[in-house]
């Protein structure tokens, strides 16, 4: 298959960055969609006799205290890792909208109450705010997902509330209703694809981020409870044992580092195209 000149120049002017980045992405929704495609074996088998053994052939990721393989389990945490995480960028993506659209579009009166909550809840730090809605809410993914969603509302909502506002007095909304639109198609064409265009860079990187978090309050204690394959509740496990087993902290961290780093570049390289700049 001979590839045209102006698509094999379109490949080329992609950040070098991007391809991996990408690729590693899609190996993790494998990894959650499809987890025994890449490792058969079960995440929670124990084997005592083969606890604690390093890195090998057999065990590339080595094994943990019980014997169980790291490379295994951190495959089949992708699932519950990327769960939390999109799962928090969804209800936080969901509440920002309805909280900015009400404030933006609404009397004087809501704009004003909308715009007071929104500002006190985004002067706390969200993660604090994660812990004390995880710690209400109790243990477990759905939980840590709600939590975490909750807590980065804020934020979000302020994104969406200041670019209603902006594209509220814009001419082209202004000419709309000067030639009759209805207040839902204004919305439709006009305020919502511009409030949303910043929101879904946001968001692509928000789900690094939330994964972030989730590992920290799962190794706090108030993810998902051990044995459960999670990458922040596998470190949590490894923690006592980091002097002379260090395998069992170092790879889920590490694919905690790559997926944040993979989000934030396909985010980033999603702002470049958007603003139509340059990739």
């Amino acid at each position: 298959m001979i590839i045209a000149p102006k698509k094999l120049i379109a490949w080329r002017q992609l950040p070098i960055a991007i391809l991996p980045a990408s690729g590693f992405l899609v190996f993790l929704l494998v990894s959650a969609i499809i987890p025994n495609a890449i490792s058969a074996n079960d995440p929670y088998a124990i084997a005592p006799r083969h606890a604690f053994l390093s890195p090998d052939w057999n065990h590339p990721f080595g094994t943990d205290q019980s014997g169980r393989d790291i490379l295994t389990r951190v495959i089949h945490g992708a699932r519950q890792s990327l769960l939390v995480g999109a799962g928090a960028v969804a209800i936080s993506f969901s509440g920002g909208i309805i909280l900015g659209l009400a404030g933006g579009l609404g009397p004087q009166w809501l704009q004003k109450g909308i715009g007071a909550v929104i500002d006190v809840l985004f002067s706390f730090p969200a993660l604090i705010l994660a812990l004390l809605f995880s710690a209400s809410l109790g243990t477990g993914a759905g939980p840590l997902a709600l939590a975490i969603g909750i807590a980065a509302t804020p934020g979000y909502g302020k994104m969406v509330f200041s670019q209603v506002l902006s594209v509220r007095h814009s001419g082209y909304v202004e000419a709309a209703c000067a030639l009759g639109h209805t207040p839902f198609s204004i919305i439709r064409r006009h305020v919502l694809p511009n409030a949303l265009r910043p929101l879904v860079v946001t968001a692509t990187m928000g789900v690094g981020q939330t994964i972030v978090w989730a590992a920290g309050l799962s190794f706090l204690g108030l993810g998902a409870p051990p044995p459960t394959p999670e990458w922040g509740t596998m470190m949590s496990m490894g923690r006592d044992f980091i002097a002379d087993a260090w395998w069992l902290t170092l790879f889920p961290g590490l694919f905690i580092v790559l997926t944040v780093l993979s989000t934030t570049i396909l985010g980033r390289f999603l702002q470049r195209r958007l603003e139509g700049r340059p990739s």
